[in-house]
């Protein structure tokens, strides 16, 4: 699938990003050009590394919020339903006609539409991730980092530089949970967009985590439930139960009857800082621990532990960071969100996680890659 580099003006031209892009692109490269020929000569400035990198990364924004406007537009459900031309579309979408060419061209020109013969239709991908219509849909996670996550991260280096949170809990005083789980509206938005985001590592810890050894289940932190669901619907022989706040039971109730297991899967209600847990032979937390500080991840992970038999298993999963912390990027850039939203949350590397489970009492401890940028942590009594 080609994608658009900022590196070529041509190709901005072409996809209608604009013509004032193209001429600043222009006068970038040009003046690093100049000033290497001047000071270099022709050969060095053969050589000289090009601003490519730096202009994509740095104009990101404008290729996300063009995704992110038209999933809040619907366009890929709109377009789910069948192709449809300039004209029907800037119609159905309530489009003003100085931006519906551009608009849909540059959703062409970033792979997410497709336009033959002037009628659009979705991509493969967008289709069946982005049409709301159906049950493989993270267009969830989009929803919510339209509404909120955009906006706080236009703060990051007021966060960087206070070490503060820049999300409701700054405005409010009280953590940012506390004021999310008051709006129920705004919850169901955010439970909607974990099973997005999460729906993949869902599935992999369904198939290929050992679970013919295990009868029992809990997820601590189920958000909609999607990982339990997952768990539940490929393993037919396990008794579930999904532990959260009270408020998130209905949302959570709801989603496990549209799933046909109500019968094996059912939610106890608690905080999973103040109450025990209940006993299980499995212990699951899915994006979980990445929200809370150092101490917070140490007390969920021994609460975990007391809560198993011997030969017990927790599994923990996030979006890892190499080790090394080079690699993976989206794990570290989740971490910086963590900074923007939470109080005292951070992501973590694997090693750093086998450690806190060893502390805690865990005999056996391994990381396994999951997808993307997610990995487990699974230790065993």
């Amino acid at each position: 699938m080609n994608r658009l580099r900022l590196s070529d003006p041509d190709k901005i031209s072409g996809s209608r990003l604009g013509l004032q892009a193209k001429q600043e692109v222009h006068c970038i490269m040009s003046a690093t050009a100049s000033t290497v020929s001047k000071t270099d000569g022709s050969a060095a400035a053969a050589n000289v590394p090009r601003p490519d990198h730096i202009l994509q990364v740095g104009l990101g924004f404008w290729a996300s919020k063009t995704l992110l406007s038209a999933v809040e537009m619907e366009v890929f459900t709109e377009l789910a339903r069948r192709p449809e031309n300039l004209e029907q579309l800037t119609g159905r979408l309530g489009l003003h006609p100085r931006s519906a060419r551009d608009f849909l061209d540059a959703l062409v020109a970033l792979g997410f539409l497709e336009r033959n013969d002037g009628v659009y239709s979705n991509t493969p991908a967008a289709d069946l991730y982005l049409d709301k219509h159906k049950p493989s849909y993270v267009g969830g996670i989009m929803e919510m980092a339209n509404r909120r996550l955009y906006s706080h991260w236009s703060k990051l280096t007021a966060a960087l530089r206070t070490g503060e949170a820049q999300s409701e809990a700054d405005a409010s005083g009280e953590h940012n949970f506390a004021a999310l789980y008051a709006d129920p509206d705004r919850l169901k938005v955010f439970l909607h967009a974990m099973t997005g985001v999460s729906r993949g590592a869902n599935m992999a810890i369904a198939a290929k985590f050992p679970w013919a050894e295990f009868r029992t289940v809990v997820d601590m932190g189920p958000a909609q439930g999607d990982l339990v669901v997952q768990v539940a619907s490929h393993n037919q022989h396990l008794s579930c139960v999904g532990f959260d706040l009270p408020e998130v039971g209905p949302i959570f109730e709801e989603y496990v009857q549209q799933n046909g297991l109500s019968d094996r899967v059912r939610f106890q209600g608690g905080d999973f800082f103040r109450d025990p847990l209940p006993r299980a032979d499995v212990v699951m937390m899915g994006h979980i621990l990445h929200d809370w500080n150092l101490d917070e991840k140490q007390a969920l992970i021994r609460k975990a532990y007391d809560a198993l038999p011997e030969g017990g298993a927790l599994i923990a999963y996030d979006a890892m960071i190499d080790d090394d912390r080079r690699q993976n990027s989206f794990g570290l850039l989740m971490s910086l969100n963590m900074l923007i939203e939470t109080q005292g949350g951070f992501d973590y590397t694997g090693a750093d996680c086998m450690g806190w489970m060893k502390n805690a009492g865990f005999r056996q401890t391994r990381v396994e890659h999951l997808v993307g940028p997610d990995s487990m942590v699974v230790g065993i009594k």
